[in-house]
């Protein structure tokens, strides 16, 4: 059955609603699925978007959520120009935005695509991305196995071989990575273009952060989700064209925004369970990552371990920046003298397999023995 035409556009934003009535009402207009479209200055994009919006094989209901967050071209347009095609399929389509003069952001654009949606699961799709045929039905079927948890999908990178190591990453960790190797500089471990979960979760952990430009409101919400005992799963298909381009609104984040985040989350969730580790890499990112610790986890270092021969000649590390007196100095070993659990701040994927022997070598279980904060 296709859902009720909807043919709401306002120029205003749309605000939530609330009441008893009104939840009911909602709930009888609901749809399986959403998806959540925040759309900034995209024209160039959404003819391709919204042909694969109506090309998909779900056999739901569904709607398109956009909210255009004071585009200056004409977004809101082509949008509208889809509309009719959409609707025929049985899509029903919301458009609402906002024309300030400057944008509020992608946190914020998305809360409001998803305070007019009335999907039970939401599919959040990026204007410039290319969602493909089996999408929302395999990512719908893997919510309803996984309720609590943020779905995402294998991408293929547009144009192909940019970000490389960062796709193969994308594509390739394990389903137990994807708990793991949460405090990597990679972000969230499944990517925020590609997550897919139910409404009723989405409500939970959210809304997403509203500072808007520098601020990585897909990992706030991402750690969020985790800190309140959500789970992360990957339909292991390529699903979405995951394009890169210069005008990407991630690339107005800090890689100091980022770490900060990381090095908090990793206290909060490892660190306070352990009472001693080793930081595997006596070089800068080590160094880096004990300075930035609290007093607290910095005296938990027992050493440093690497694999550089002059590192370990030296013997120990000495935090000349410390307050304390004596300076505290860190002993350097080798990886094969140090002793778990280990903090491993050497890049993965960047030394032709040597990292992953060793700890191979070790017989280390990822998650328990050491985590990846490269």
């Amino acid at each position: 059955m296709n859902p009720p035409k909807r043919l709401r556009t306002t120029e205003e934003e749309v605000e939530t609603q609330s009441g008893g009535q009104e939840e009911e009402e909602d709930e009888r207009r609901a749809v399986d699925v959403s998806i959540v479209m925040p759309m900034y200055n995209a024209s160039c994009w959404l003819d391709e978007c919204l042909q694969a919006v109506l090309h998909q094989d779900f056999t739901g209901t569904m709607e398109l959520s956009v909210f255009d967050d004071a585009s200056t071209d004409d977004s809101r347009k082509v949008v509208e120009g889809w509309r009719e095609r959409l609707e025929a399929r049985g899509i029903s389509v919301v458009i609402s935005g906002h024309n300030s003069a400057q944008p509020r952001g992608v946190g914020y654009a998305k809360n409001k695509a998803i305070c007019q949606s009335c999907g039970r699961y939401l599919c959040f799709q990026d204007a410039d991305d290319v969602m493909l045929p089996k999408r929302v039905r395999l990512q719908y079927e893997a919510s309803l196995l996984h309720p609590n948890s943020l779905i995402g999908c294998k991408v293929q990178r547009l144009p192909e071989g940019s970000t490389e190591r960062y796709t193969r990453w994308i594509n390739t960790i394990t389903q137990d990575q994807l708990i793991t190797q949460v405090y990597t500089s990679h972000g969230p471990t499944v990517v925020m273009p590609t997550w897919f979960c139910s409404r009723s979760w989405f409500l939970k952990v959210g809304p997403f952060d509203e500072g808007g430009k520098g601020v990585p409101e897909d990992l706030l919400f991402f750690y969020k989700s985790i800190c309140q005992g959500g789970g992360v799963a990957r339909v292991d298909q390529c699903l979405l064209v995951y394009r890169y381009h210069e005008k990407a609104t991630t690339h107005s984040v800090t890689e100091e925004t980022i770490w900060k985040l990381r090095v908090d989350f990793l206290q909060e969730r490892v660190l306070s369970q352990w009472e001693n580790f080793t930081i595997w890499n006596a070089g800068k990112q080590g160094r880096k990552l004990y300075r930035c610790l609290s007093p607290a986890n910095q005296k938990k270092v027992k050493a440093f371990c690497d694999v550089d021969e002059n590192k370990i000649q030296k013997g120990f590390y000495t935090y000349e920046e410390s307050k304390q007196r004596p300076k505290p100095k860190i002993p350097v070993l080798h990886y094969k003298e140090a002793s778990a659990p280990f903090i491993i701040c050497v890049k993965l994927d960047m030394t032709g397999g040597v990292l992953e022997e060793n700890l191979n070598s070790l017989q280390l279980k990822e998650g328990i023995d050491y985590y990846h904060f490269n």
